[in-house]
């Protein structure tokens, strides 16, 4: 699995025909921090006419999630756009809403549907994209002459450490690639160290 997600929020304005597109994009892990972004800009812009969204949790190619809504736009002249540009940039973990203030003029259906596309590729443009990669998080037991060497491997695999407890022996949460898995039981195996429970997970490769 592997596709872009933004690093961090951006934002784009367009006026079109006197009414104003006001574009945000988040990066976002779930449906509901997604939502969260939209209240909030409900809030911030009360005095707006419409709120329009989409978002894609997961690989755009083969979601486990997509949304969206025209917020009151005629039926496909909005949150559609939106999304079908987030699918052709193969873009992830994200939502774009945009705020439109009406000018007065109405752009009917086909000018709706490209303002909307144009809004959100104007914020794709503002985006710093980075590759999502498949993190899993697992535990590795070590004695405590090991600690160094394990929490050395682990960072040469550009992991990190989540938590280390010390008991009989040292055991290390870590979080790590998922393709970097294979080679971290090689490393360790020749180490004689032992790479126990696997619980696996996806994070944004930071």
């Amino acid at each position: 699995m592997s596709y872009q997600t933004p690093k961090t929020a951006v934002t784009a304005r367009l006026e079109i025909k006197k009414s104003a597109f006001i574009t945000y994009g988040y990066p976002v892990a779930s449906r509901e921090a997604a939502m969260f972004h939209v209240e909030q800009l409900r809030e911030q812009y009360a005095d707006a006419r419409h709120y329009c969204w989409a978002y894609i949790i997961g690989d755009p190619d083969n979601t486990t999630s997509a949304g969206f809504d025209d917020d009151g736009e005629p039926s496909g002249t909005a949150g559609r756009p939106i999304l079908g540009v987030l699918q052709h940039k193969s873009i992830g973990n994200v939502i774009i809403i945009v705020v439109r203030y009406f000018g007065g003029i109405k752009l009917g259906a086909g000018g709706l549907t490209r303002a909307y596309a144009g809004s959100a590729q104007a914020v794709i443009d503002q985006m710093t994209l980075q590759p999502y990669v498949s993190m899993t998080q697992v535990q590795i037991v070590a004695d405590f002459a090991h600690e160094s060497q394990c929490r050395y491997i682990v960072e040469d695999l550009r992991g990190h450490i989540d938590d280390v407890v010390y008991s009989k022996q040292v055991t290390l949460t870590v979080t790590i690639a998922e393709a970097d898995i294979a080679t971290l039981k090689e490393r360790l195996a020749m180490d004689g160290q032992v790479l126990e429970d696997s619980f696996s997970d996806s994070y944004p490769l930071i």
